[in-house]
């Protein structure tokens, strides 16, 4: 049986991950002003984080529409999975939930599951290489959505900012958090809730800090042992790797993988931001 694994835009795999057959990404858009980027293979890193420390108004995201997943769908592989940015976070979810039953009154028949990641861009990248790793291993469908849905709910995410400006802007932040933050010079240790809502994990007096307690929780934590640990950073691949050795001298990781975000973890990690998931 042939498989498709279908990403929406946040999911922060490399360039080569995504020029493998089994993945199809479908793009977000973002609004910097009155300018437009749609985050597929065109996206410019360094232009957009020169337009949003230039523009005076918070960047907007928009989600991909039902129409854009059923395009996606329409690729000819027998089983579809689909991953998304967490449900709480972003429309992506409910877009391909929408586009998944339009394409069952039309084909009945087909096998397609979506997954709520409850995560973003390191978190996805996790999920949609186990979804590559069953099913290249030959588990049908519904074996490979179980193990999967299992693996995201016990799947760990943190992130640490250089700013939390645009998550204020963008109302991700409880009021709370975004008035400490614009308050005292800390930085916040963030994570997500297992229903993929954002959450304070810690804070220190600076970003190599913050990644020293991240690694500590994840040292402390008994089922990271022999799991995959996906590092994504914006503009910061010295702070990557500081952290991958930080992970690899204190954790049991069986893999450390590595990749730039793309436009929406963009518009929210900000120049400096490094997310990390196992």
């Amino acid at each position: 049986m042939s498989f498709k694994i279908i990403v929406d835009s946040c999911c922060d795999l490399t360039p080569a991950q995504l020029r493998e057959e089994c993945f199809l990404s479908v793009p977000l858009r973002i609004q910097v002003g009155s300018h437009t980027v749609v985050d597929d293979a065109s996206f410019d890193q360094a232009d957009l984080l020169w337009r949003m420390k230039e523009c005076q108004s918070a960047p907007r995201t928009a989600c991909p529409s039902p129409a854009q997943y059923l395009d996606a769908f329409d690729c000819g592989a027998d089983d579809l999975y689909v991953v998304t940015l967490s449900a709480l976070l972003s429309g992506s979810h409910n877009a391909a939930a929408q586009a998944r039953l339009l394409w069952l009154e039309e084909h009945p028949n087909a096998r397609v599951h979506i997954f709520n990641s409850c995560s973003a861009s390191a978190g996805e990248v996790l999920v949609a290489l186990k979804i590559q790793e069953l099913a290249c291993s030959g588990m049908d469908f519904t074996t490979v959505v179980s193990h999967v849905s299992r693996y995201i709910n016990e799947m760990e995410t943190y992130f640490v900012l250089e700013t939390l400006d645009n998550l204020k802007k963008n109302g991700r932040l409880t009021k709370t958090q975004a008035l400490v933050t614009s308050t005292l010079k800390i930085k916040l240790l963030m994570g997500a809730t297992p229903e993929g809502e954002i959450c304070k994990r810690g804070q220190a007096l600076s970003v190599k800090q913050a990644l020293s307690k991240m690694v500590s929780l994840m040292a402390a934590d008994p089922k990271h042992a022999g799991r995959r640990l996906a590092i994504t950073h914006c503009n910061c691949l010295e702070r990557a790797f500081y952290l991958k050795e930080l992970a690899l001298k204190q954790c049991r990781f069986e893999q450390v993988v590595i990749s730039d975000t793309g436009g929406i973890a963009t518009v929210y990690a900000n120049d400096g931001g490094v997310v990390a998931a196992y």
